[in-house]
């Protein structure tokens, strides 16, 4: 067995930073992220924001009546153990004795997300479909969780779950496919194995930054020849294929069901991937189609708000009118690298030759955004159906809480300020996140709970 010296795991952990952060520069947080990450880093090197030990926590029967809370990320993001122990949620996992913070595709379809998220859950290998991986050209299992990390999860077991940006809309297709019984095996399966819905600057509607970064707007499918994120197609696939066991450890894509490895696919793969032929940016069988504002809408017009869960939606944003325009707001309060995008994005104007992405679009209502996200995509499920939601400024304007319905509240801020780096947001982190507990804990659910004493 090899020892390393802790200089020598360093340098490797910094070399793989480096070539993640530079694949992190192309798209959606930019260097933002990036940014943020090296801060976090660099305190992780002498004081964690989390446990040493990278091992998941599973729940089995017995360790208490209360229903886990699975945080759940969203583009670029990680789970529990990649990019040396570092925190998506900049430790607001911490807040709960039962919180999971699953690892799934960083860049894969909200689809493929789902179905992996189910598998992490209830444990198995991940089954894509056969319909949908021969449609995409994939394998059509993936990961194997040998152990499931809420095996018991059911209607009588219920689940909170928490998403960020496109990690909300993840949870919103997989309690579609539980409603559908969508997976092979498990015939018992029900809208009602999802307790509660908490969104973070949740992608509903799509965005209109997916073309300012170079989705075509015709379609909300296809890539524009030359673009921002077709750097970040080649950057991945050259990532993937060379496929170095130490970097895939540290931060993983999340595309090996496309086996894209130099191992199977050798140098014709390559080539053919990078020509657009194969592969998940030829098939759209990945993040962005999803992120557009069509691709919103095909997704949303299967998806249902079920009489039984209750949702509650944070809706972020840095952006305001002034004299007829929208423009930037504090300037000190947004992150300097996303300050260009909320400009971008409040003067976006769909082309006015294509036609516009629903019947009923208008530009303005799209301008005010945090950098990634439009505010109107985030405060609940809009197109092609309104769905049921109340604004709300105090939470105990929602209490009690009604199910069906999606409670919203607009908060200042840029995409990336509740994850991270905890120290950007302030006390507003923890205001947050202890009410996000707070109502998976006190309010959301179906039978009277049994609350630990020291849970508050």
């Amino acid at each position: 067995m090899f020892r390393f010296s802790v200089a020598a795991l360093q340098l490797l952990e910094l070399t793989a930073s480096s070539v993640v952060h530079l694949l992190y520069g192309f798209y959606i947080f930019s260097s933002a992220v990036a940014g943020d990450l090296s801060l976090a880093l660099n305190d992780f090197l002498f004081k964690s924001n989390i446990e040493p030990s990278i091992r998941e926590e599973q729940f089995v029967n017995g360790d208490n009546d209360l229903p886990p809370i699975v945080l759940v990320h969203g583009i670029f993001g990680f789970g529990k153990g990649r990019l040396g122990g570092l925190s998506y949620f900049a430790g607001a996992e911490k807040k709960d004795e039962k919180v999971l913070v699953p690892d799934l595709g960083s860049l894969t379809s909200i689809y493929d997300r789902a179905r992996e998220l189910f598998y992490y859950l209830k444990g198995g290998q991940v089954d894509y479909g056969e319909e949908h991986s021969k449609a995409c050209g994939h394998s059509q299992f993936g990961r194997i969780y040998e152990q499931g990390h809420y095996p018991q999860w059911d209607e009588d077991n219920p689940i909170h779950f928490v998403g960020h940006s496109a990690g909300a809309q993840v949870i919103r297709v997989l309690q579609q496919m539980l409603a559908d019984k969508a997976f092979r095996g498990y015939e018992n399966t029900s809208e009602n194995w999802v307790l509660s819905v908490t969104s973070l600057s949740g992608a509903f509607n799509g965005t209109t930054r997916a073309y300012l970064d170079g989705m075509q707007p015709e379609d909300g499918k296809s890539m524009k020849s030359i673009c921002l994120l077709q750097l970040l197609r080649l950057g991945v696939i050259v990532y993937d294929w060379m496929d170095i066991p130490f970097l895939k450890y540290y931060y993983n894509f999340g595309f090996d069901h496309y086996n894209m490895s130099w191992k199977k696919s050798g140098l014709w793969g390559l080539a053919d991937r990078l020509l657009g032929n194969s592969g998940p940016f030829a098939s759209g069988d990945w993040i962005l189609p999803d992120l557009t504002i069509q691709g919103s809408l095909r997704l949303n017009s299967h998806l249902n708000t079920f009489p039984s869960t209750y949702y509650f939606s944070y809706a972020t944003k840095r952006s305001r009118n002034f004299l007829g325009r929208t423009l930037t707001s504090n300037v000190l309060g947004i992150h300097p690298l996303l300050f260009i995008r909320v400009l971008q994005m409040c003067n976006w104007r769909h082309p006015p030759d294509v036609s516009p992405p629903f019947k009923g679009y208008r530009d303005e209502e799209w301008w005010d955004n945090d950098g990634a996200l439009n505010t109107i995509s985030m405060t609940h499920p809009r197109i092609p159906v309104e769905h049921p939601s109340r604004f709300v400024v105090e939470d105990s304007e929602c209490q009690p809480l009604q199910p069906g319905i999606w409670y919203y509240k607009i908060v200042e801020g840029d995409h990336i300020l509740f994850i991270v780096n905890r120290e950007r947001a302030g006390v507003q982190f923890d205001l947050i996140y202890d009410s996000i507990f707070e109502r998976c804990r006190k309010h959301a659910f179906r039978k009277i709970p049994t609350m630990p004493d020291h849970v508050h």
